[in-house]
């Protein structure tokens, strides 16, 4: 009798195993990889272990193709290369939309509530179509049109010049990250919401820093844990920011002009008539604000370190940019026609953003199940694509760890979707030229003014997703 019991015993085990294993796959032909633990798959390897490094060693373990595995919750095809980045970017829509994995949807939408304060499941939190409405509300009134940052361009050099004298000048010592975040997150808070107040932006910033963080986290809220600290800051925030909307309410009110995105999101309607909630309105701001702020003070900062690792390409940089000031009248901001001129100044920002990429990748949701280099991924699951595929492999980028941003100029432009730090397609970072206006201005002020000497060029550089380097970059400043 106990003899029959292990057998049955057994015999159960091996059917629900044969059962799960087929359930698993539902008879696709997925991609190698592993889904990892159970609940946490693969989660702590890919925050933990450094996202690149992660990818990078599945790619030699099962393809360099694509794999599959489990992060953030989510069964997950990661699709790597040039050719894995075209067919992404070339199948949005089709295949893809956007998807923000659920910490960062628990962050930013707060105001999907339903009754008694519950939120509801991840999945209702962010569907597909509501996912890029932040994109939607600066693309529809042209705020990131050309015509528009034109205009801004005056705002973006006034406000770096004056942050980089409150911080800088008189110094012998600084911390360039802080700095590179106040004049960002300054910029940023302008363009967005029309504000200029100090101490409202001080105060951003921490909080900024901790929900940045929390966007790719495990999602556990007890103290102490990174999940909480972002949930904590994003309430503050938003706190701060309904304030801010009510404020731009009774300018608005009393005949202040449209001239910000707030504004316009203010006095939007849906099809139906209805005024966005201020929670609602709050909550898109705050996913700009962490879009336009992060990214930018990243690329700001290292491009600070590898201009003082580097003097040889710093002169060449300061010449260049004396070369547009020696055109202006004393006084004079910088104008579009400027930007043109900054070539090689791109170029060292172009290359910074290759070393240092300010975000790894993104996920997509996929719409239709679809077949990638012979196997199947179903609908339902997601997609990463992240940069570290292309950005640092020696068939793209001849002598990926050296500093070299000649490797840009024409002729020598790396092969169609190896550099890929703005994303591509349609969905390519609609703020790629706010970027790029803003990083400038920061370099023409900045090498103007003074040189530099990085006082710990080994700086350990932090963070997953987003890297940022542990002392702050501390430099030895010289006044020109």
């Amino acid at each position: 009798m106990e003899t029959l019991t292990v057998a049955v015993s057994l015999l159960l085990i091996a059917v629900t195993f044969i059962f799960l294993r087929r359930r698993s796959s539902d008879g696709h032909n997925l991609p190698p990889g592993s889904f990892g633990w159970p609940v946490l798959g693969e989660s702590v390897e890919f925050l933990f272990g450094k996202p690149e490094k992660f990818v990078g060693d599945r790619m030699k373990k099962y393809s360099p193709d694509i794999f599959k595995t489990k992060i953030l919750g989510e069964k997950t095809a990661v699709i790597c290369g040039p050719n894995g980045h075209k067919f992404l970017f070339s199948n949005e829509q089709k295949y893809f939309t956007a998807f923000r994995p659920h910490p960062m949807q628990h962050l930013f939408r707060s105001y999907k509530r339903g009754k008694c304060g519950r939120r509801p499941p991840p999945q209702a939190a962010t569907p597909p179509s509501k996912v890029t409405d932040e994109a939607k509300a600066i693309r529809q009134p042209g705020f990131l049109k050309p015509e528009a940052l034109m205009r801004f361009l005056v705002r973006i050099d006034a406000t770096t010049r004056q942050q980089l004298q409150k911080h800088c000048a008189g110094q012998s010592e600084v911390q360039f990250y802080p700095i590179s975040k106040t004049i960002t997150l300054t910029i940023a808070c302008q363009f967005f919401m029309g504000i200029d107040n100090p101490e409202r932006i001080a105060r951003f910033v921490k909080n900024f820093d901790d929900v940045t963080v929390g966007m790719h986290c495990i999602m556990v809220d007890l103290p102490g844990t990174i999940f909480h600290r972002a949930n904590k800051a994003a309430a503050e925030l938003r706190k701060e920011l309904i304030a801010v909307i009510k404020e731009k309410k009774q300018a608005m009110a009393g005949g202040a002009p449209l001239h910000d995105i707030l504004s316009h999101m203010i006095v939007a309607s849906d099809p139906s008539g209805k005024s966005m909630p201020e929670a609602e309105i709050a909550d898109k701001i705050m996913g700009l604000l962490t879009a336009g702020y992060s990214t930018v003070a990243t690329t700001m900062t290292f491009l600070i370190k590898y201009l003082g690792l580097h003097p040889e390409i710093y002169e060449r940089v300061r010449a260049e940019q004396l070369a547009v000031a020696e055109t202006k009248k004393p006084g004079e901001m910088l104008e579009w026609e400027d930007m043109g001129k900054m070539k090689y100044s791109w170029n060292v920002i172009c290359e910074t953003m290759r070393m240092v990429p300010p975000l790894q990748g993104t996920f997509r949701d996929v719409l239709e199940e679809f077949t990638y280099a012979g196997y199947t991924i179903p609908k339902g699951w997601k997609v990463y694509w992240t940069v570290s595929t292309t950005h640092m492999n020696p068939q793209f980028f001849k002598e990926p760890e050296r500093f070299n941003p000649s490797r840009y100029d024409e002729g020598e432009a790396p092969p169609p979707y190896t550099y890929v730090p703005f994303g591509g397609g349609p969905r390519m970072c609609p703020g790629k030229e706010y970027a790029r206006l803003s990083i400038l201005a920061f370099v023409h002020s900045v090498v103007k003014n003074y040189r530099w000497e990085v006082v710990d060029p080994k700086e350990k550089v932090e963070g997953d997703m987003m890297p940022a380097p542990q002392k702050g970059l501390p430099v030895r400043l010289y006044h020109h």
